[in-house]
């Protein structure tokens, strides 16, 4: 059919359509006796509903799923979602409704249209028993509930398929790490670092390493480094705790840096390239941070004058060495970066972060070098 008959049939059923509901249409009222004024009718009418796609409604099943993956393959996932979303809702029997089904979901997703992907996905999903698309569009659904925040559904989903005997070593860990993040961000940390250290144990386990893909190990650990970094971030330090108490919290919050850090570091010796760059741009961030909670921290409100100003000495002391740890670090993190052409979020933000780290270390330097008022108070920030 021609794209004008396609159009002429879709005016057609439209005036059709339109015909039907004036012939049942509704009227109020009450009939005017002769010569007297017209009453005013109200004329109601039923909604009519029309879907159509004028450029697509010619083609049939074979044809939209060649304009699908011809799109797909240019990039034009706009395109490719409408073409197989279109093979999917008006060809139910066609043999490539499957294929068309979860190409649209990927279509959608690239486009990060979740709703959309997950409505795709869920038709095709069996987490319990699926195998080929209907395993690979369960995974897939997990994915889309992660970022649309219902992350219970998600790890409810990925527990599912970590049951499963039948799934290979590295398909079963996959799932377990990806079920650990959810828990993450679903706040359940403890659950999150039991379920991660689970799937990190399972793979140091395998005989050969290869059967995993180095991204999940490396993201395992990069997230247990993460829930350390959050218990990090909950330690407040507050000078109302006395010396000895904010003595105490700062070895803490020091102790839980460095407990992300030996995580951080085991994700980067895992070899990923995305992960290694997270990693070191977290531990940069992490030295960073300590080094504004400290320079921040009010002094203690039992010391003088003159023992706050030694506690400021001592602490600017720790300051400079917490700087220059960041510096090397980043700059360690851009230089393998460039080494494996990684490029993301956290190498941009690794980059700022290093030329911040350098300006607050010479200024520093310039504050040590300048010569105090006498009599000056200890210096606060």
């Amino acid at each position: 059919m021609s794209a004008t008959g396609g159009a002429r049939r879709w005016l057609g059923l439209g005036a059709l359509a339109l015909g039907l509901t004036l012939t049942g249409c509704r009227t109020t009222g009450t009939a005017a006796k002769p010569g007297a004024p017209q009453a005013k009718q109200v004329v109601e009418f039923d909604p009519v509903t029309v879907t159509a796609d004028l450029e697509l409604d010619r083609l049939n099943d074979e044809e939209l799923f060649a304009g699908g993956t011809s799109a797909f393959a240019a990039n034009d996932f706009k395109q490719a979602a409408r073409y197989f979303g279109r093979l999917v809702d008006f060809h139910p029997d066609s043999p490539h409704r499957r294929q068309a089904l979860y190409n649209a979901g990927l279509a959608h997703q690239r486009l990060k249209e979740w709703d959309d992907a997950y409505g795709r996905f869920s038709e095709l999903a069996e987490p319990a028993k699926g195998q080929g698309d209907a395993l690979e569009a369960s995974f897939r659904v997990a994915e889309t509930l992660y970022h649309l925040e219902r992350y219970d559904e998600a790890t409810q989903m990925l527990s599912t398929l970590v049951a499963r005997d039948d799934l290979p070593a590295g398909r079963r860990i996959e799932a377990q790490v990806q079920q650990g993040i959810c828990q993450v961000e679903s706040g359940k940390t403890d659950d999150a670092e039991a379920t991660l250290r689970k799937a990190l144990t399972a793979y140091d386990a395998l005989p050969d390493k290869a059967e995993v893909e180095d991204y999940f190990p490396a993201q395992a650990h990069f997230f247990v480094g993460e829930i350390y970094r959050l218990h990090y971030e909950a330690v407040k330090l507050e000078a109302s705790r006395g010396s000895d108490g904010l003595a105490k919290d700062l070895n803490y919050k020091a102790e839980l840096l460095l407990s992300a850090q030996g995580h951080y570091l085991r994700s980067i010796r895992v070899g990923n390239g995305y992960w290694a760059t997270a990693a070191g741009a977290q531990i940069g961030a992490l030295y960073e941070n300590l080094y504004e909670h400290m320079v921040n921290s009010p002094t203690p409100p039992e010391l003088n004058a003159e023992e706050a100003g030694v506690y400021r000495q001592e602490l600017r002391k720790k300051i400079r060495v917490l700087l220059t740890k960041s510096i090397n670090i980043y700059e360690r993190t851009l230089e393998a970066a460039e080494r494996i052409g990684s490029q993301s979020a956290f190498v941009d933000r690794t980059r700022q972060s290093l030329e911040k780290v350098k300006r607050l270390l010479l200024a520093d330097a310039d504050g040590e070098s300048a010569p105090e008022p006498e009599g000056a108070a200890a210096p606060h920030s």
